[in-house]
């Protein structure tokens, strides 16, 4: 998801077919009770797995070097797999969050990073010294692979929760996404394009200005770019796998977002309207101004409307949902009860859950910064970037084992 630093229209959407997000299937196996009481065996394991950033055999949440980094003056600490918290407040406390609340439980707000029910936080990754702007686990990997405003895209080990690498693009990385083994990252005027399964590269060039977001769709990549165009590359041969085709033009300032749905590509951008293209044709085919099937979008207007298709097949708006503060992202899965929920991150530090199509809240995400990077992945897993660096992991829990789809590999874990 893609927005504009300093902007006040940027917007970012997710397609929703009806009363179902568009998402990749979740799958996670839960949390090991015996780990977060101190008394499982097993060997170290990640992510995708029941004990997360498993310290080692018999070690629990109070002893993991992970977990000891966010410490708390509640009793049994501020574990980074917490369990759901039970207190009634509703406003995390910005001293505790600093890391200097004396109150301890007289304190009257929330000693967490997140309050709600079914989900819980893995792990806090840190390394970037900027705002993380692109999240990636591509499918059947064990990397996990972020991107950042200070110009480095770091590949963390999803067993232990290490960064194993760090490449300096120099260069501000605008957004992520990945595709089979292919890994694409926006920059200024370029998107790099890596093959993490073999290791060919390549430099695609022809955009102007910074690259703030990528979809791939009916065997084509779309770049939107700083200048309002679009560029598209469709799949070539294995010598030259990128071939350019005609760019979609008509919006008149960047293009902050975009998605694929039902052979239509949205695109969102900060001339506050939203375009409709086919696919087929790469023809725009409608445009929608104001700020099939339903298309989510949301705005620092502070509101996430819906729209639904009308007769002719045109897209207006059904129900328009407001919030408190302007909204910089959107992202939508299932959680382990296969209910679709939105995750909605707004400009005062947090990301609120929403189950659809009610819009009952179902919990919130705190943060020292403002969260402008939202990313699902395989397992019921979802990532969260801050613009102060920090890449949290999260996952929902109780996931039915019908519905895993862990590699091989890990299945034992």
């Amino acid at each position: 998801m893609g927005i504009m630093d300093g902007d006040s229209y940027a917007f970012s959407y997710r397609s929703i077919v009806p009363y179902s997000v568009r998402v990749i299937a979740p799958t996670s196996p839960g949390i090991c009770t015996f780990w977060l009481e101190g008394r499982c065996k097993r060997n170290p394991s990640g992510f995708c797995t029941r004990h997360l950033f498993h310290d080692g055999p018999g070690k629990g949440p109070e002893s993991s070097a992970v977990n000891s980094a966010n410490s708390s003056s509640r009793k049994g600490g501020d574990s980074s797999i917490e369990k759901n918290p039970q207190t009634p407040q509703e406003k995390v406390c910005r001293y505790w969050i600093s890391g200097n609340c004396v109150k301890g439980d007289a304190c009257p707000f929330l000693h967490s990073w997140f309050q709600g029910v079914g989900f819980a936080m893995l792990a806090k990754l840190e390394g970037h010294k900027k705002g993380v702007s692109g999240i990636a686990l591509p499918s059947g990997s064990t990397m996990l692979y972020s991107g950042s405003k200070d110009g480095t895209v770091r590949i963390w080990d999803c067993h232990t929760g290490q960064c194993v690498q760090v490449i300096n693009l120099r260069g501000e990385v605008g957004c992520f996404t990945c595709e089979g083994p292919w890994l694409f990252v926006g920059m200024p005027n370029t998107v790099k394009a890596w093959n993490i399964q073999n290791g060919p590269s390549y430099d695609i060039s022809g955009l102007v200005g910074q690259v703030h977001t990528m979809e791939v769709g009916n065997n084509m990549l779309f770049a939107g770019a700083e200048d309002g165009t679009i560029l598209v590359w469709k799949g070539g041969s294995e010598a030259d796998p990128f071939q350019m085709t005609a760019p979609l033009r008509g919006h008149t300032r960047g293009v902050v977002s975009l998605t694929v749905g039902r052979d239509r590509l949205y695109s969102g951008s900060i001339d506050q309207t939203i375009r409709v293209w086919d696919l087929h044709t790469l023809e725009c085919v409608q445009e929608l101004v104001g700020h099939t099937d339903y298309l989510i979008s949301c705005s620092s207007d502070q509101t996430v409307k819906v729209w639904g298709a009308t007769e002719g097949g045109s897209l207006e708006v059904v129900y328009a949902h407001h919030e408190d503060h302007g909204i910089l992202a959107l992202s939508g899965m299932s959680d382990g009860g296969g209910k679709p929920v939105l995750l909605c991150a707004c400009i005062d530090n947090t990301v609120r859950l929403y189950e659809l199509p009610s819009f009952t809240e179902r919990g919130k995400i705190f943060s020292r910064r403002e969260i402008r990077t939202l990313q699902t992945a395989p397992g019921g897993l979802f990532f969260t970037g801050d613009a102060a660096g920090m890449l949290t992991v999260w996952n929902w829990l109780d996931f039915p084992k019908s519905q895993q789809q862990l590699p091989h590999s890990m299945e034992s874990c």
